[in-house]
């Protein structure tokens, strides 16, 4: 009989993870089938999408509340699934809470539970590994250092590889790129990355924009960029651009092209600055949730860092402004040191191919999609 698998991704790059997996696995068993909550790259894998996460990719206590209604309802809905559909094995990709509420349920129904990407235990309580221990199968870890926090408390865990590695491929050269895109080879390129939620290119992207005025007065030359994320609307962002102080290049579905173009990039923490990073671009990092979360995530966040290259080189290597400190001033300050401080620059790019050494060789789709079969 056909296996199925219940997917559970609540955000953008859960949903390009779940989605490279499951094409990996129809590699070696074509006729598996994939339902579940996810985006448009899953659906585009052969993923029959049965709820739609697109709306509720939210971070911090006051943006969850906003959205509790939908979110439950979408739990509810998985819930329903598991208990009438009867999936070989559920798979939870990164979105913590709610995959630890439905890894929870699945376990008690007597379904195997494969988790993909580690909640950040380093940063939080070390006690959170028991209680995920308990709810699931297999932690499948992106990150080398985290296997010893599951080891010590005897919970399955096998590390994967990081999923970035293998994508971070830019399709053309720098060159060709700046031709393709109509920039100037012979200025600055400046990148903006605001995020791939909706909250975060509100609360971030004027800042940005802010910072870039401030640039382009001392740097006549200074171009920017951005390459717009699959989840954020033409809408929104012509909100923040149609009257911005600057000329901003908006370039859809190319990030690495775009990245590998920048002499320097603002971007938000996340999943960018690792992929930033792993093509060694100088960078200076930035993030504001609502007060409420912030000042909950003060008590609670055991980490020096928040950016995930200073995380993993485990010291301070590119600038991080939170919060009050994520101003215009300050990002633009930073901007134009990288850009005018030779030895600074160079120092940087030497930290950040170091990182991208330590995330080593990849094949982290491929690595899950034999996990995942293993399992079943």
């Amino acid at each position: 009989m056909t296996s199925t698998i219940l997917f559970s991704a609540g955000e953008s790059s859960g949903d390009q993870h779940a989605a490279n997996m499951f094409l990996e696995i129809k590699k070696h068993q074509p006729d598996i089938n994939a339902i579940g909550m996810g985006g448009a790259k899953m659906a585009q894998a052969g993923v029959d999408i049965r709820y739609d996460s697109a709306g509720i990719g939210v971070i911090g206590v006051v943006e969850v509340l906003k959205h509790y209604g939908d979110i439950r309802r979408a739990l509810t809905l998985m819930k329903r699934i598991i208990d009438t559909e009867r999936p070989d094995l559920l798979v939870c990709v990164d979105y913590k809470e709610f995959n630890f509420k439905l890894a929870t349920y699945a376990k008690q129904q007597g379904i195997k539970v494969l988790f993909y990407v580690s909640p950040q235990v380093w940063a939080w309580r070390a006690g959170r590994v028991k209680a995920y221990g308990k709810v699931i199968d297999m932690m499948a870890v992106i990150f080398p250092f985290e296997i010893p926090y599951y080891e010590a408390e005897n919970v399955p865990v096998r590390y994967v590889g990081h999923p970035s590695v293998d994508k971070v491929h830019p399709q053309y050269t720098k060159a060709e790129d700046m031709a393709r895109f109509g920039l100037d080879a012979n200025r600055r390129v400046v990148g903006l990355l605001a995020g791939s939620r909706a909250n975060e290119i509100k609360r971030l992207l004027p800042v940005m924009l802010a910072a870039a005025a401030l640039l382009k007065a001392k740097f006549a030359d200074c171009q920017f960029v951005l390459p717009q994320a699959d989840s954020i609307s033409d809408d929104l962002l012509a909100e923040y651009l149609t009257d911005a102080p600057v000329q901003v290049t908006v370039i859809k579905q190319q990030p690495y092209d775009v990245m590998q173009c920048c002499d320097a990039i603002m971007t938000t923490s996340g999943t960018a600055t690792l992929e930033i990073a792993l093509l060694t671009v100088p960078m200076v990092i930035c993030y504001k949730l609502s007060p409420l979360t912030y000042w909950l995530g003060r008590l609670l966040v055991k980490t020096k860092f928040i950016g995930l290259p200073n995380i993993v080189a485990g010291k301070s290597i590119v600038r991080e402004f939170i919060q009050h400190e994520a101003t215009a001033e300050n990002l633009a300050a930073e901007i134009e040191r990288i850009l005018t401080d030779e030895a600074y620059c160079v120092a940087m790019r030497e930290n950040l191919a170091e990182v991208k050494q330590r995330l080593g060789q990849g094949g982290g789709s491929k690595n899950m999609a034999l996990l995942a079969l293993e399992m079943l």
